[in-house]
């Protein structure tokens, strides 16, 4: 026999037994033929690991849109993925919002308030871009990759081994369903035959997927330690992020005491208060020309019955109907004894009027006139 004949011989086997599998399988869904059910053990794994699967996948791809919202970006990523090439590197949001911020505050004079706040805030988005970039490397090595495996490998395997035990379970039933139609005796003997062939080969086909299954216990446990790499990359995130704004934060809140206005004008001529002799010199800190309330005399400040003037130095816009919005260089009274009647109010906040308005207003935008 040459080897022409071998494979068509092979090809006719294997047509005959697709087509056994196949009239099989059409017969149980009709309801005219048993079907060998798995045993429970093996039906929970199965059950287990497919929603592992599932899950798994739902997880991974919505972490990559967490890391990378930009979906193009994702997909030319993906692509170089593929082609077993590294991407080509890119400035991210951050930092192009930072560059943008210090070119503006560049042009527009780091000398003048407005100009150098911008350029510190780029300087800060720049710090939260390369914190980003170490936040999506680390994600991808200690938890995308790890997933991404388990679907392209180990639940890969496991399907292969499923589907090869649904094919094992065919033969079988079909073998069943020949036995119980065979008549003459020596059709039954083959039919017996094949039918202890077929039971022997499903029975080691679901033992190897068993093992398999079994493996997904050892999956969790894995995707556990990954999450936890995880949760401690995004921790290490948001906390340099944190301490960047934190930073940034005290020194813009620097900037009154030390730019008064973005043209470099001097302050104003300081106006005469209401009450002259209302609040002592001990309640009031004069910084570089700024005169800011002392947290250390804000007892003294309690009793005192008049209102100070004082000269907006940023556009502030309410938070709430609690607070007062503030235009730069307008001028208002501060009510002094109503800042204290207010039950834990922060003494980074005085009360404002204006007309028939009040509301609460932050010192640091504020330059308080003798």
């Amino acid at each position: 026999m040459n080897i022409m004949d071998f494979n068509v011989k092979k090809l006719a086997a294997d047509a005959g037994t697709f087509l056994s599998r196949a009239v099989q399988f059409t017969e149980e869904k009709l309801g005219q033929a048993e079907k060998t059910e798995l045993d429970a053990h093996l039906e929970n794994l199965l059950s287990k690991a497919e929603c592992t699967k599932i899950w798994t996948e739902k997880i991974m791809k919505q972490t990559e849109v967490l890391l990378q919202p930009n979906p193009n970006a994702r997909i030319e990523e993906f692509v170089y993925e593929k082609l077993d090439r590294k991407a080509p590197s890119r400035i991210n949001n951050p930092e192009l919002l930072g560059q943008y911020m210090i070119d503006a505050g560049t042009e527009f004079g780091p000398g003048t308030a407005y100009g150098n706040a911008l350029i510190k805030c780029g300087e800060t988005q720049k710090r939260i871009g390369t914190a980003d970039r170490e936040l999506i490397q680390t994600s991808a090595l200690n938890f995308l990759t790890p997933l991404r495996n388990f679907i392209e490998g180990d639940y890969k395997t496991i399907a292969k081994e499923r589907k090869l035990l649904q094919n094992k379970r065919l033969d079988l039933d079909a073998a069943k369903t020949r036995l119980k139609k065979a008549k003459a005796a020596e059709t039954r003997n083959s039919s017996e035959q094949e039918l202890r062939i077929t039971q022997s080969e499903f029975d080691r086909q679901a033992e190897i997927t068993r093992l398999l299954l079994e493996g997904i216990s050892s999956t969790h446990a894995h995707h556990l330690r990954c999450l936890n790499d995880f949760v401690e990359a995004q921790m290490t995130y948001y906390a340099q992020c944190y301490q960047y704004m934190l930073d940034l934060q005290k020194q813009l809140g620097s900037f009154p005491s030390n730019y008064l206005s973005n043209n470099n004008q001097t302050s104003v001529t300081p106006v005469p208060s209401v009450l002259p002799n209302a609040i002592g010199s001990s309640a009031m800190a004069s910084t570089s020309g700024l005169v800011i309330t002392s947290p250390s005399n804000l007892s003294d400040l309690k009793e005192c019955s008049g209102s100070r003037k004082a000269r907006v130095l940023y556009d502030y816009d309410a938070a709430n109907s609690t607070e007062l919005s503030l235009l730069a260089d307008e001028y208002f009274i501060l009510q002094v004894i109503t800042v204290f009647s207010v039950v834990g109010m922060d003494s980074d906040w005085l009360m404002g009027e204006r007309g028939n308005q009040k509301g609460k207003v932050p010192i640091t935008y504020l330059e308080l006139l003798n």
